[in-house]
């Protein structure tokens, strides 16, 4: 009886966090069909974002995501000169960078803890290389925020129009050439990550 007791306590708690998983889920799907977060210009999402994180981590830090899309959808891009610019201290900032694309040979895979990469190509077009860290082994720890990887992982044709969301279950790699090796212009704006248990 006991037994029978405990597990139907069990079936309960998994099936409760199912149901919210499930409800959670269904919350971010509307939230980001509905675009309320997406100011006007903006350029439009690609299809592998996380939906459920990036929905926790905008409720978690709005000003910080709502500078960063500010910045994506307001300034001359193709006018501004490579560098870092900060949009709030470090923790949003933003890089301009002009350089070729690479072989995927060359380029690590690889995942953030501090912060979330936001990539846009501004001129040109690359590939970014996505998997999951449930799907990679690790082959150089954090240093001081990239810790490197092995993984198979997909590839997606970056262009402008388009940007992408990187989050720290997101093993990636980027700047890596489609077709022949050409010079691109890319931004990569960095927002800090809040861990909800700290």
């Amino acid at each position: 009886m006991n037994q029978l007791i405990r597990f139907s306590a069990i079936v309960v708690v998994v099936f409760l966090g199912l149901s919210t998983t499930a409800q959670t889920t269904k919350e971010a799907d509307a939230w980001f069909k509905k675009g309320t977060w997406a100011p006007p210009h903006l350029p439009k999402p690609h299809k592998t974002i996380d939906r459920q994180v990036f929905y926790e981590q905008y409720r978690l830090n709005k000003q910080l995501w709502d500078s960063a899309f500010q910045f994506l959808a307001t300034r001359d891009l193709a006018s501004m000169a490579p560098g870092k610019y900060p949009i709030i201290g470090e923790r949003v900032f933003a890089t301009i960078s002009e350089a070729p694309t690479k072989d995927k040979d060359s380029v690590k895979w690889e995942s953030h803890r501090k912060y979330i990469d936001l990539h846009y190509v501004i001129r040109g077009k690359e590939l970014i290389g996505l998997s999951d860290t449930a799907h990679a082994v690790v082959t150089k720890p954090y240093a001081p925020d990239a810790q490197n990887y092995t993984t198979n992982g997909k590839y997606h044709l970056a262009e402008p129009g388009t940007f992408f969301l990187i989050f720290p279950n997101d093993v990636h790699c980027a700047t890596i050439r489609s077709g022949e090796i050409a010079m691109e212009k890319k931004l990569v704006i960095k927002i800090e990550m809040a861990w909800p248990d700290k």
